[in-house]
């Protein structure tokens, strides 16, 4: 937490201090994920965040350095969630063929950052280019999403499913093309068509370890 001004720890209406700033950093990640993902960041006033939330500018200050702070924890949390479920996916489909264990994955990443529209164009669109901090830790996430698929491409390998190669260079092609099919409908407020993202994904992963 990010905290300039530390709360007072006297109870009020029965919560505490910490209930009650722990409540004020929901809202304003709820204002942050409607207006970010809505309006847009640059659209996005720290005024404006803090009326949609129903704090003041000293309450949002406690929480976060500026609106940039809570845009980077926007984006880490939906990130840690898709691998949270992608994790999940694949874990469970352990003793299924390649094509199951991939379509599984790729179906639960793009579930969990696509299927709301405010959380794709948090995760693909309003992260780009807002400054030399926000775009490191975009491409940290990144890099960590193609260990996530050198990983299962190195099981398939060992499971004599797919040709032993150096594939981060096709690891990084498929992330590039992730990351455009869902910025193409996000950026122009469509709505994603997750089954057909999905079935694309999955089909260029397997065409390219064949």
């Amino acid at each position: 937490m990010s905290g300039r001004n530390p709360a007072p720890r006297r109870s009020y209406g029965g919560r505490s201090a910490e209930e009650r700033r722990a409540d004020r950093r929901e809202r304003l990640l709820g204002a942050g994920l409607e207006l970010f993902g809505t309006r847009g960041y640059a659209a996005t006033s720290i005024e404006r965040l803090c009326a949609t939330a129903s704090v003041s500018t000293r309450n949002f200050y406690e929480e976060f350095a500026g609106r940039e702070e809570l845009l980077t924890a926007l984006h880490r949390g939906i990130n840690e969630r898709a691998r949270a479920a992608l994790d999940t996916a694949y874990a469970e489909a352990a003793g299924e063929p390649l094509p199951v264990r991939v379509e599984r994955a790729v179906r639960a990443f793009v579930t969990v950052t696509a299927s709301d529209p405010r959380w794709a164009r948090i995760a693909f669109v309003e992260v780009i280019g807002v400054s030399p901090a926000l775009e490191r830790h975009r491409l940290q996430w990144r890099a960590h999403w193609e260990e996530a698929m050198l990983v299962m491409i190195r099981e398939a390998v060992e499971r004599g499913e797919a040709a032993d190669r150096d594939y981060r260079l096709t690891v990084i092609a498929i992330i590039g093309a992730a990351n455009n099919l869902v910025h193409h409908w996000s950026a122009r407020d469509q709505t994603i068509p997750l089954d057909d993202i999905s079935r694309e994904l999955a089909h260029l992963i397997l065409s390219a370890v064949r």
